[in-house]
């Protein structure tokens, strides 16, 4: 029996080895030069040298750890927008799934509505965002609300406009996930738990959702993970300062001084640590849930 269940797996390790490797190269090729980037040893300029005064000089506090406290600020931010959509995403997401799969006409526009927004980038939706709740643009127009009294909800100290996008956005991605994984799955369980007395909230508590937590524990950490690494969103709609992590890569490897692009690989590391620290998290968890075993 043992046997027979390795030969059925390597046949399907084999299949996805053409997808995999191609992408393994793209991310260690990526990777790795930015780490040699961020410690010297593949300079713009001068001769290559082991040095982290990119992460912290200690003779001039310079470094992006050095800065004043600017990098934690920024960590922090990046923490709090990444969560922020992450949780609001996976909610949405999950409520527009269950009307997806009850199968009904309201189930029917949900899904063409969110296959829809899916195909929108990121950077039309921001544009978008940005004429629907700046203090001039069209919702306030359509309630009559003066400027000066409009809130900030376009580069404001909540970052709300930011959130909002990003999660209108992936609240689609997570929903479509979740249906494309339990459409054939979740009929039969449904009407068994029916027939054996269950309400809808109880099926929904110990069928649906069960069935459902891996594919939303797997769709909120890539979620998390491309909230945490975007920048245009940010760029767009966000305040200049505090700026996210991948802002501040982004604004020192645009810097006329050659001399930043080591600080900028090196916020890059520190992004990709914690990106990696979540992900290692989520798949811990993932390993604890019933029905991913």
């Amino acid at each position: 029996m043992t046997e027979a269940r390795t030969r059925k797996r390597n046949p399907a390790g084999l299949l996805v080895l053409p997808a995999i490797i191609p992408a393994a190269l793209v991310v260690t090729g990526g990777v790795g030069t930015t780490v040699l980037q961020s410690i010297g040893l593949m300079p713009v300029v001068g001769s290559p040298q082991l040095s982290g005064a990119a992460f912290w000089d200690g003779t001039t506090g310079s470094g992006v750890f050095g800065s004043g406290g600017e990098l934690l600020d920024s960590a922090l931010l990046s923490l709090w927008i990444a969560t922020a959509s992450t949780v609001i995403a996976a909610t949405v997401g999950f409520v527009a799934a269950v009307l997806i799969i009850s199968g009904n006409w309201g189930g029917r526009v949900v899904a063409t509505l969110g296959a829809a927004v899916v195909t929108v980038p990121h950077l039309i939706g921001a544009a978008t965002v940005g004429l629907l709740l700046s203090d001039a643009g069209v919702l306030p127009r359509l309630l009559g609300i003066p400027a000066d009294t409009w809130p900030a909800l376009v580069a404001g100290p909540s970052w709300f406009a930011v959130i909002f996008e990003y999660a209108w956005k992936e609240s689609a991605f997570v929903a479509l996930i979740i249906v494309g994984t339990l459409a054939t799955r979740i009929t039969s369980y449904d009407e068994t738990a029916s027939l054996l007395g269950a309400s809808r909230f109880t099926r929904l508590r110990l069928v649906l959702l069960p069935l459902a937590t891996p594919s939303l524990i797997i769709a909120s950490t890539i979620t998390f993970v491309y909230t945490l690494g975007s920048f245009e969103v940010a760029w767009l709609l966000g305040r200049t300062y505090p700026e996210p992590l991948s802002v501040m890569a982004l604004r020192l490897f645009n810097s006329a001084s050659l001399t930043s692009r080591p600080e900028a690989a090196a916020v890059a590391v520190v992004t990709v640590v914690v990106a990696a620290a979540v992900v290692s998290v989520a798949m811990l968890g993932l390993r604890r849930v019933r029905a991913w075993r």
